[in-house]
């Protein structure tokens, strides 16, 4: 099981890495690492499982956040309560095929699992994107995702890319944005 300590933090050098493809089919090793991974996120939106294990709620968990230098990551955006969730999969080799001009971000800013600070700012993304990717078992998927999903997982490639969300924060005015920036509360 995937615990807080299994998580890099920043300053670890994996986390500026790019990573590199996965080939299929999939290794032991690679199936386990994606099942782990969704199931710490999973883990990590059960309220009482998170508590006794002191996890940090997850949206989003990619393989170098786990020093695992691989184009993998598992998304877990819940849906409204009592609801089946809005995207669950193990995203590998994923693309941004084509995205929107309009560009959007999270009113409170976005944090991560491998960030202990607060880093206040608006982090500007596109707020459509359509996405092509592998799941565990090699089948090609296209989706077109918007708002707060297509966030996820952009945050969630960016990682893939040795990028970090704070990155794209404005340095000398975090909280500016564009007039036709869309702000999701």
């Amino acid at each position: 099981m995937i615990l807080m300590k299994d998580i890099i933090r920043e300053g670890n050098p994996t986390l500026r890495e790019i990573a590199q493809p996965v080939s299929f089919p999939l290794s032991d090793e690679d199936r386990q690492l994606a099942a782990d991974m969704m199931t710490f996120l999973e883990n990590s939106q059960d309220p009482e499982i998170a508590a006794k294990y002191q996890l940090r709620a997850g949206v989003g968990l990619a393989a170098p956040q786990v020093d695992v230098s691989k184009q993998m990551s598992a998304v877990l955006v819940p849906g409204p309560e009592g609801e089946a969730p809005i995207l669950k999969d193990v995203i590998i080799n994923p693309k941004i095929i084509s995205h929107s001009v309009q560009d959007a971000a999270l009113a409170e800013g976005e944090g991560c699992l491998s960030v202990d600070r607060e880093v206040p700012g608006y982090v500007p993304r596109h707020d459509r994107i359509t996405l092509r990717y592998q799941d565990v078992e090699g089948v090609s998927h296209k989706i077109r995702l918007k708002n707060y999903p297509a966030i996820v997982c952009q945050h969630e490639i960016d990682h893939l890319n040795g990028i970090l969300f704070f990155d794209h924060i404005n340095k000398e005015n975090p909280f500016t944005a564009p007039d036709d920036m869309i702000i999701l509360e």
